[in-house]
């Protein structure tokens, strides 16, 4: 490790590899502010799966335990540039901070290393921004974030559900006696993914590579589990959910939907919150929602769940510009909405490594 600024400066920053630094796991086993998108697994997967170069940025000196990080992954792509992103695919990723250094000394480093790596932007994504206006990051996208808070009785927790759209739903569900599974096996993990690519392919986008859910199944079980329906030994439905500590993360969802009748969704979610109540989870967070998508916010409200604004945050010298791969959204959703799965499968291994 290297000091990042001029040794005439204080604080110095240094930069450490997380994936080999075991400072790191410990930091984001102690502070308050980690999630599981800080955790090791969750960088090897991005690692492994896109080939991004995960670093971290801190105070501490080298050999000292340390007190504050903010972990990035260098994104590394021909057709949208390379950037600093904290943490691509990772609906937010909170610096771990202490109270040493300011707001202006990491703006110097991000002047500087802007320049010394040809980075076209760096990216934070906090759920809280402490910034001021000696800090250069300007607000770029905003999303709502949803969490559903279990630390009350399971049956308030129930009464809270929508009465028609999902308590009603869950009865449905129980009455047409759909076989749950919960685990990480490579059959489930297949079903999952199949569901997964049906589920994309209706909303006009590429699934995701199946080796990123390989990854993050090697390395973050037992705390990354599937939980998925079955009708008549037909997988309908399933989840994929990720815990640290005390929080349970609703990831990602999928279903057949010739099946939406049966409410197998619903039981699903049910049962992530029972098993997660039973277990002391004290929240699960259902994950950011695009402020336009009127459908999804209004699920996620009827879970009883509470919203807040969530927004990214970016240094960007220089005049911004347009993500190369959004002139083209329009059409390559039509695309994507008739191309055989196997096809938009392949185009989703190509593409998502530059759209982190």
């Amino acid at each position: 490790m290297t000091p990042s600024t001029d040794s005439r400066q204080e604080p110095h920053f240094w930069t450490l590899d997380p994936l080999r630094d075991g400072r790191w796991d410990d930091l984001v086993a102690s502070h308050p502010q980690a999630s599981v998108f800080h955790e090791g697994g969750w960088l090897h997967a991005l690692a492994k799966t896109y080939g991004y170069r995960p670093l971290v940025l801190t105070s501490t000196e080298p050999g000292k335990a340390l007190s504050n990080g903010i972990v990035f992954c260098e994104v590394k792509s021909w057709l949208t540039g390379i950037r600093l992103v904290s943490l691509p695919f990772s609906d937010h990723a909170e610096p771990l901070l202490d109270q040493s250094g300011s707001l202006s000394e990491l703006s110097d480093w991000m002047r500087t290393n802007c320049r010394r790596h040809g980075w076209k932007y760096i990216e934070l994504r906090p759920l809280v921004w402490p910034g001021t206006s000696e800090c250069p990051l300007e607000a770029t996208q905003s999303f709502w974030i949803h969490t559903l808070d279990l630390t009350v009785p399971l049956e308030k927790i129930f009464c809270n559900l929508h009465k028609a759209c999902v308590q009603r739903r869950i009865r449905r569900a129980e009455r047409a006696q759909l076989i749950y599974e919960r685990g990480c096996s490579e059959g489930l993990v297949d079903d999952f993914c199949r569901l997964l690519a049906m589920t994309r392919k209706r909303h006009q986008l590429p699934p995701q590579p199946r080796a990123w859910f390989d990854n993050l199944v090697e390395r973050m079980s037992p705390n990354a589990e599937i939980r998925l329906a079955r009708k008549d030994g037909h997988a309908i439905a399933a989840l994929f959910a990720l815990q640290h500590r005390r929080t349970v993360v609703y990831k990602y969802g999928c279903s057949d939907e010739q099946f939406h009748h049966l409410g197998a969704m619903p039981m699903l979610i049910w049962k992530m919150i029972e098993e997660s109540k039973m277990a002391g989870v004290e929240q699960i967070d259902f994950g950011r929602t695009d402020l336009d998508n009127d459908g999804l916010i209004e699920f996620k409200d009827r879970l009883g769940t509470t919203r807040r604004r969530l927004t990214y945050f970016r240094y960007q010298p220089g005049a911004g510009s347009k993500n190369t791969l959004t002139a083209y959204l329009p059409f390559a959703r039509r695309l994507f909405s008739v191309l055989p799965t196997s096809v938009s499968s392949a185009v989703g291994q190509l593409l998502y490594r530059h759209i982190g």
